[in-house]
């Protein structure tokens, strides 16, 4: 199976190996992650102003290339992920936006909205299947406790994301079981790091990054694993005694393709 697939800016940079993780371990599991050619920054942030239509364009851009190749969309990271569900979920639903999208790229084409777009642990749970996952595992957890941080944009707004309950979810739990391991239900999982902040206000993304990472480790988790690479540094940052790895590490760790990724990702 193919998929066109938008990797973001973090993972072409700062953070490669989260990148080749995604990649072969779709390979293991039967799916072939095609590159949008010539994509740019989603730009990081959805804005919710009706009137902004610029910067969402390069969003609508990676959903048209999707289109144009009748494959669904998959992104790897949540921030990524919710400015482009957000958008074309815009698409859809506001026909004064749609329009203007459509007037700015009249010379592509335009745009109608109808790429499915999948986070890629939606593609691990709705196309692939974590049955199938499980029997591809070749290092199993082995019962270690995990505990599964969401953060923030992954799941909201619960009306257009649509992939989990976002105050009860268990996608990544799932997956964790699927690997081995014991997911820990801890209070703070949901709750905001204080990421788009640490600049601004770094005593207070300490805070809630330690407050996060503490809550965690009452609960006997021995690592900590996100989809947003945003919360990883940022729980990082503020974190010695609680490893916190991307979500794509946990699964390539797990399918044995670990090593070989990091070699080719240096």
């Amino acid at each position: 199976m193919k998929v066109s697939y938008f990797p973001g800016c973090t993972l072409k940079t700062k953070a490669v190996k989260l990148d080749e993780y995604a990649r072969r371990c779709a390979e293991v599991l039967g799916v072939t992650l095609e590159e949008i050619e010539n994509w740019q920054c989603c730009g990081g942030v959805f804005t919710t102003s009706k009137d902004e239509v610029a910067t969402k364009l390069s969003s609508v851009r990676v959903l048209k290339a999707a289109q144009d190749k009748e494959q669904v969309l998959v992104t790897v990271c949540s921030a990524c992920h919710n400015v482009v569900k957000q958008t074309n979920h815009q698409v859809q639903t506001d026909k004064e936006f749609a329009d203007k999208v459509n007037r700015y790229m009249a010379a592509e084409g335009g745009y109608d909205g109808t790429t499915k777009v999948y986070h890629y642990l939606e593609l691990l749970r709705d196309v692939v299947g974590f049955d199938k996952i499980k029997e591809k595992v070749v290092k199993p957890l082995n019962g270690e406790k995990i505990a599964v941080y969401y953060g923030c944009l992954l799941l909201r707004p619960g009306t257009v994301m649509k992939m989990d309950d976002p105050e009860n979810p268990k996608i990544i739990e799932d997956l964790i079981r699927a690997l081995g391991g014991e997911p820990v239900i801890y209070n703070k999982r949901n709750e905001c790091c204080g990421g788009y902040v640490t600049m601004e206000n770094p005593a207070f993304a300490e805070k809630k990054s330690q407050s996060i990472t503490e809550n965690a480790k009452s609960f006997g988790a021995s690592r900590m694993i996100t989809a947003c690479p945003l919360c990883k540094y940022n729980l990082e940052k503020h974190e010695e005694e609680l490893p916190v790895v991307y979500f794509t590490e946990l699964l390539a760790e797990a399918l044995g393709v670990k090593e070989d990724a990091d070699e080719s990702a240096e």
